[in-house]
């Protein structure tokens, strides 16, 4: 365990998925199917109101309450109401061959997560993410080596930004929130955690950053 530049412990430093521990995975990388219309709009019709936990078929298949094939056929008719024009030759996300992407490692993050196993902070994941992408993510890296707990959110029926899944993290990691260091690539799930008591560190495109600030949060008590 070690201290934060607060004076609190870290005794934990949890992770997102795409975006954080993997380089692509971004919300970004679903919108680039639609370069003709608005972001926004895009976003609101594909994923809902990210920072809200609804009945959206986004939100619903994190949950792991329908299939892919399910929220495809619902994502149709959003698509068509919207007037949305999808480029249906457009090659995956990131340069994938894979039904949706390939994940591919982030690798100053994974660095981060090497030093801290040395240090023995411990690591989890915490992902909101869907059955059918499991096996496309965990062949990226050995996660069971790195990281002490995996948590996702298909496999537990909740999806970030819903408190208790951010609490059932850090039990299973068995350290208090306020002893842990959060990452994510998207703002609403960064504050979701700070909310529980988490310290959270949004990562950007460049994840440079953010990790020299975990770096520095996890060196300041040694």
């Amino acid at each position: 365990m070690v201290e934060s530049s607060n004076g609190s412990r870290v005794d934990a430093v949890i992770f997102d998925l795409g975006g954080v521990v993997a380089a692509n995975g971004r919300p970004s990388d679903l919108l680039r199917r639609f370069p003709n219309d608005p972001p926004d709009l895009v976003r609101s019709v594909i994923m809902g109101d990210y920072a809200d936990d609804t009945d959206h078929p986004w939100h619903q298949l994190e949950r792991g309450e329908i299939t892919f094939a399910d929220y495809r056929a619902s994502l149709a008719e959003l698509v068509l109401s919207a007037g949305l024009r999808p480029v249906v030759d457009a090659p995956p996300p990131s340069g994938g061959s894979g039904p949706m992407f390939d994940f591919v490692p982030n690798p100053p993050v994974v660095q981060l997560v090497n030093d801290l196993k040395r240090l023995e902070v411990r690591r989890g994941v915490l992902t909101n993410n869907i059955r059918e992408f499991r096996d496309l993510w965990r062949s990226m890296l050995d996660f069971d080596d790195l990281f002490d707990d995996v948590v996702d959110s298909h496999e537990v029926g909740m999806r970030k930004p819903d408190p208790e899944i951010y609490l059932l993290s850090a039990r299973r990691l068995g350290v208090d929130p306020s002893r842990i260091v959060f990452l994510d690539d998207t703002e609403s799930n960064v504050e979701a955690a700070r909310r529980v008591g988490m310290t959270g560190v949004l990562v950007d495109d460049d994840p440079t950053a953010a990790v020299a600030r975990v770096r520095e949060l996890v060196a300041s008590g040694r």
